[in-house]
């Protein structure tokens, strides 16, 4: 340890996204990547604190949603990323005062079970009386950033209720509370990207195994989530290194599996990164309204929590800086940026929370993601 195949997979992310920047002329700025902020920088641009609440309680005439600031209500839209076993000043602080929902953890933020419970539960301390979400990769076999824990195997290889339920077992014993797994791919073309990582080609048992997976973390109290929608199995790129654009899809197989998963209420469902000019010929499908409002939302009916790939991906880097890449993935339909570079987090808190301040329109999306994650937070309790 601590780098496990998930992490370099992310790194490499990051590092195409810096050639890219390089060749365009793209200027990621002073805080993206893996540059974290210091705390003075965090106060400096997010602002004064505001008075810390309690957890918000539903009244008659009140949604819980509505105790929360703008700004924590932007804070409930960003889960951040940092480097090392302990959580840095500038963490705890997002923490606390609720510019942040939650982290998610990698290799190399885990040397031990018992550092693991530690840093999980400063996490939860810095965080008060709400419930972070405190997130990692554990698909099984290469893709788990526990590596000591379940499933030893890949997708392809596991008994997906019974694998998942003890991988969740373990995570919750370590202070996880999300995985982001299972992957809902149906691989669809010789050498395709997901192969590796999917349940099967045959998109009927690709479904009844997502459906136990997600059963199966439920039973061991961590929350699944369903990726990468609206399918990912008709490209040969990882869209972690570069751009894909799948022609033909979804197709009825591509969508099988999440449909499965929204019948089996899977608390989370992962964008694509790809584009799918099918839908959208201008925008990846995180960055789409017609993929995410329109086919999840509206023609599926899914109302649970849309959460983005790393925004470091090499297929997102492409579209634009952190700042227009994070207030782009909320306008399409995203609750949750999910930000893999240390500086990125408070480059895309500060994009959405002045998009909020100068439109009502965005306001209101922002406090209906918001609450959407709130619920979300108090499941985990």
């Amino acid at each position: 340890m601590p780098s496990s195949t998930v992490v370099r997979r992310r790194q490499a992310a990051v590092l195409t996204a810096g050639a890219l920047a390089l060749v365009t002329g793209a200027a990621f700025g002073a805080g993206s990547g893996d540059e974290a902020p210091t705390p003075r920088e965090v106060r400096e641009l997010v602002g004064t604190p505001e008075p810390v609440q309690a957890t918000p309680t539903a009244t008659p005439e009140t949604d819980p949603v509505d105790a929360l600031s703008l700004k924590q209500q932007v804070g409930m839209l960003v889960v951040l990323r940092f480097q090392g076993t302990t959580a840095p000043r500038y963490v705890r602080d997002a923490l606390k005062n609720r510019w942040t929902s939650g982290v998610i953890l990698f290799g190399d933020n885990i040397s031990s079970p018992a550092q693991l419970k530690r840093l999980t539960g400063s996490v939860r301390k810095a965080s008060g009386d709400v419930t972070p979400i405190i997130s990692t990769d554990q698909e099984g076999g290469d893709i788990r950033n526990l590596e000591w824990a379940p499933p030893a195997v890949g997708q392809a290889r596991q008994v997906p209720g019974r694998d998942a339920r003890a991988a969740a077992q373990a995570l919750k014993a370590h202070g996880l509370n999300v995985t982001l797994a299972p992957v809902a791919d149906v691989p669809s073309v010789s050498g395709a990207a997901m192969a590796g990582r999917a349940f099967s080609t045959d998109p009927a048992k690709v479904a009844s195994a997502t459906k136990a997976a997600i059963d199966g973390w439920r039973a061991g109290g961590v929350a699944s989530t369903a990726k990468h929608f609206p399918g990912l199995g008709g490209t040969t790129t990882n869209t972690d290194q570069g751009s894909a654009s799948i022609p033909g899809a979804p197709t009825a197989a591509d969508l099988e599996p999440f449909k499965a998963a929204i019948a089996a209420k899977v608390p989370l469902i992962m964008s694509s990164n790809a584009r799918y000019p099918r839908l959208d010929r201008n925008r990846i499908a995180a960055q789409s309204p017609k993929v995410l409002d329109g086919l999840l939302r509206k023609e599926l009916g899914y109302e649970g929590v849309i959460i983005t790939d790393s925004i470091e991906a090499a297929a997102v880097r492409a579209t634009g800086e952190t700042e227009a890449i994070a207030v782009r993935s909320v306008k399409a339909g995203n609750d949750i940026v999910l930000t893999t570079g240390q500086g990125s987090w408070l480059r895309a808190f500060r994009a959405l929370l002045a998009e909020a301040q100068s439109s009502k329109a965005f306001r209101e999306r922002v406090r209906t993601s918001a609450a959407r994650v709130l619920a979300l937070q108090r499941s985990l309790s």
